[in-house]
């Protein structure tokens, strides 16, 4: 049998609930010319048994490793890849059955090396789940520009969806860190080389995210550590833009302090926030066409924002400590 042009690679961990929806959603694309590599991380929880429903539906292999992080499981997957472009998808994911066939369209009229899309919310999502897609992918939150040409900066893919020709990861070596802003410094990397780098609009996935608020604030703490962390390599890529959540937390908090003092600018910036809220609710009740939808989404918006901020004010504190730590030791010696 002749190698597919495409081999999607899956890293998972402790999930197999969620891959057995992705993989059911995958067996629906109108092109068949795929193969799936389903890298389990290390897991407690294995998924070999629903591998298992679809060997004859899917052309599939699975491989279990030591857990050694996404970034690392992904690139052990392309080592394994047999398929001219390695597609990458998060275990939370829905594929819909033309994605496959709007990237090959796409692909023949616009020449890439590695590509990325954006992310959506389902039909079937619970209403957290449309809650938290809609802060995830609003200007509003900041969330939409990492999924929209009429972004800051250079667009770097994100591992939920993300494309690249099998010479790119020949030459980049793929992934060199595992964690914390792993797709971000692989994207900077693969520009870096001289490879071309687009936007698939069309080519979405359903991205399920979390399920609950609690999830969503240790995802979002996470990714604020993370963007930090991607700044110890790449200072440039902690724009302004990042600042937003922190700036947004620190005016909140000042502004409470101000409220409970009745100082009458503390009021005044309350309602500002109240105002910028109301907007959110707006137009997520507009979007998604449900009332309740529309009030997660202001909830969803505060966890995201005050969650990333605390995190990228922590990661932000471990770092300038980490580098007064020698300036301090030139001091003493």
């Amino acid at each position: 049998m002749a190698n597919p042009t495409y081999s999607i690679v899956i890293p998972v961990y402790n999930r197999p609930e969620e891959i057995d929806e992705l993989l059911e959603s995958l067996t629906h694309q109108t092109i068949k010319d795929f193969e799936v590599i389903i890298v389990e991380d290390g897991s407690t929880k294995r998924c070999e048994e629903v591998i298992t429903r679809y060997t004859n539906r899917l052309a599939i292999r699975y491989f279990f490793k030591e857990n050694s992080g996404q970034g690392f499981s992904r690139n052990f997957g392309f080592e394994k890849a047999n398929g001219e472009w390695l597609i990458v998808f998060d275990s939370d994911c829905l594929i819909p059955s033309d994605y496959l066939s709007k990237v090959d369209q796409y692909l023949k009229k616009h020449p890439l090396d590695a590509f990325g899309g954006p992310d959506r919310a389902a039909e079937s999502f619970t209403v957290i789940q449309k809650a938290i897609s809609f802060s995830m992918t609003s200007l509003l939150t900041t969330g939409g520009i990492r999924g929209s040409k009429a972004k800051v900066g250079t667009f770097h893919p994100r591992s939920f969806n993300m494309g690249i020709r099998r010479k790119v990861f020949e030459k980049t070596g793929g992934y060199i860190l595992t964690r914390k802003g792993e797709d971000i410094e692989f994207s900077i990397r693969i520009a870096e080389h001289g490879f071309t780098v687009g936007l698939i609009p069309e080519a979405y996935v359903y991205h399920k995210r979390r399920t609950n608020f609690v999830q969503f604030f240790k995802q979002l703490h996470f990714f604020g550590t993370a963007r930090i962390n991607l700044g110890r390599y790449y200072p440039k890529e902690v724009r302004w833009v990042h600042c937003f959540p922190s700036v947004f937390l620190l005016g909140m908090i000042v502004l409470l302090y101000a409220y409970v003092q009745d100082k009458e600018w503390g009021i005044i910036g309350l309602r500002l926030y109240f105002l910028y809220f109301l907007i959110i609710w707006v137009t997520a009740t507009g979007r998604s066409e449900n009332f309740i939808v529309g009030l997660l989404s202001v909830v969803a918006s505060f966890v995201q924002l005050t969650a990333y901020g605390l995190g990228f004010l922590q990661e932000a504190a471990i770092s300038l400590h980490d580098k007064l730590l020698p300036a301090r030791a030139k001091q003493n010696a």
